[in-house]
């Protein structure tokens, strides 16, 4: 397997009235009529949706066996017609595919794989070892609001560089208004560049000590989770912290974490405080709030591509065009 860093490989943009193909890594849905709506929204956007082998298969709470959904994954990759490649959904389930992917064959192949949650465990180490940018991105099984179509099209079918990242949408105070859902803060100050990772916290903890970890050294790491007590927040960051992954990276970007379970003790830390306690163990730009994780207004970030973070801005930077 190959370790060392790799040439960057961008992927060709994605235009209109191409084949893209929609697979099921992880979790399944249990509708077959929910899954012809995920493929329907991938037509919505105006492609031809092409659906995995498998897609409908069910083996367990999995869309197939392990080998079943990365034949279909390697399977789309080898296929010509094939432009670009979209997660039905996550759930739980990609890793268990990863020894059976053909990481030589999607390095002589490339086009864009989107999706987040689960597929955080294909898209970091499928950039690590190819160098092909993976796209930490919505999934045919949700609706695309105005913001999340947006952030889609400006990075993968109508690229420019620099954009900002992940901002949150426009949104107009007046005197008695502010502010509240999207708010953003700054942990730690300062400013840094480097490669973009990251994803969802839970899985990037679940890489740990793999072959297929990301490699944090340099980078600015995203992280993101959902329905996770604080507590367990504190933990992953704290395995990833003794793992020394966070003492390698050149920044930290906190997106959302949301339906966080309520809590009975009396005693508890906040989201805040453990945020900033780990970011200031490692004394690297830190700021909390973009628009990346389980939320309907969501952003598209293309990992592996060079990025600024600014902490005190509270802003991120894509520095160079993620597709060619």
């Amino acid at each position: 397997m190959i370790t060392d860093s790799l040439p960057l490989i961008k992927p060709r943009r994605l235009e209109p009235g191409q084949i893209l193909g929609v697979v099921a890594p992880a979790y399944t849905i249990d509708e077959d009529d929910r899954i012809e709506a995920g493929i329907e929204t991938v037509e919505s956007l105006g492609f031809r949706a092409k659906p995995g082998s498998h897609l409908f298969r069910r083996h367990g709470y999995f869309a197939g066996t392990d080998q079943e959904r990365a034949s279909d994954l390697n399977a789309m990759f080898a296929d010509p017609a094939v432009a670009g490649i979209v997660c039905l959904r996550g759930g739980y389930g990609a890793s268990r595919m990863l020894p059976y992917l053909d990481f030589d064959l999607i390095r002589r192949n490339p086009k864009p794989l989107v999706g987040y949650s689960d597929i955080t465990t294909l898209l970091n180490p499928i950039q690590r070892l190819t160098g092909l940018v993976t796209f930490h991105g919505p999934i045919a099984a949700q609706t695309y609001t105005p913001y999340t179509l947006a952030q889609f099209r400006r990075v993968l079918q109508s690229p420019e560089a620099p954009i900002l990242l992940a901002e949150p949408p426009p949104f107009e105070a007046r005197p008695g208004r502010v502010e509240r859902q999207n708010r953003m803060s700054t942990l730690v100050t300062g400013a840094a560049r480097g490669r973009l990772v990251g994803g969802n916290l839970t899985l990037l903890a679940h890489l740990a000590g793999t072959p297929y970890a990301p490699d944090y050294a340099g980078a600015i790491l995203f992280l993101e989770d959902v329905k996770e007590s604080i507590y367990r927040i504190d933990r992953m960051l704290t395995q990833l912290w003794l793992a020394g992954s966070l003492q390698q990276v050149a920044g930290i970007v906190f997106g959302k974490f949301t339906e966080i379970p309520p809590t009975t003790s009396p005693f508890q830390f906040s989201l805040d405080q453990v945020l900033a306690e780990r970011s200031q163990a490692v004394g690297v730009p830190a700021v909390r709030g973009l628009m990346i994780g389980h939320v309907d207004d969501q952003a598209t970030l293309p990992i592996g591509c060079e990025v600024e973070l600014d902490a005190d801005a509270r802003t991120l930077t894509l520095l160079e065009q993620a597709v060619s």
